[in-house]
């Protein structure tokens, strides 16, 4: 199984939302056997309260509910426990990059890298911005989800591969 964790700050808009559209995508596709899915914050500002209200209803409307997520922050057992562990934003990235062991600092990213149809690096927060930052973050992370889910797939094949026994010549 692949472990993988979305990170922002207070873990109730942008991580949740790539928590619900990327496990909905898993759901679909008949992955969310061999891919495991949480987010976190890196703060704890929020912690156990439900996502956004406003994240909430942007997602409702495209079918994701996030209705039972609730924040938390992250843990040093995350560094060791998730293969993946994707940022929103740089400034969210340096923090992880502070807390996480030198050995397990290669599971660490940007979120935004897997993005096919967008140039940004980062998932901007909508928490202070009016109400179409939670569309276009919606937009930004089904775009990255769905380039996430090429890598991953790719990864399990490779997995899958190795573990055949090979063909005899």
């Amino acid at each position: 199984m692949i472990k993988v964790l979305f990170v922002c700050m207070g873990n109730i808009c942008r991580s949740p939302t790539a928590e619900g559209v990327f496990r909905h995508i898993l759901r679909q596709k008949g992955l969310d056997d061999r891919i495991e899915v949480d987010s976190a914050g890196t703060h704890g500002y929020h912690v156990g309260e439900a996502p956004d209200q406003r994240t909430q209803r942007a997602a409702a409307s495209r079918n994701y509910d996030l209705s039972d997520m609730r924040a938390r922050k992250v843990a040093a057992q995350d560094m060791e426990y998730f293969d993946l562990i994707l940022a929103m934003d740089q400034n969210n990235l340096d923090v992880l990059r502070r807390v996480c062991p030198p050995d397990k600092q290669d599971r660490l990213g940007l979120f935004m890298s897997y993005s096919k149809n967008f140039d940004d690096d980062e998932v901007p927060d909508p928490y202070y911005g009016l109400g179409h930052g939670f569309d276009l973050v919606l937009d930004m992370v089904e775009d990255a989800a769905n380039g996430l889910l090429e890598s991953l797939e790719q990864r399990l094949r490779e997995e899958s591969d190795s573990l055949s026994p090979k063909k005899r010549a």
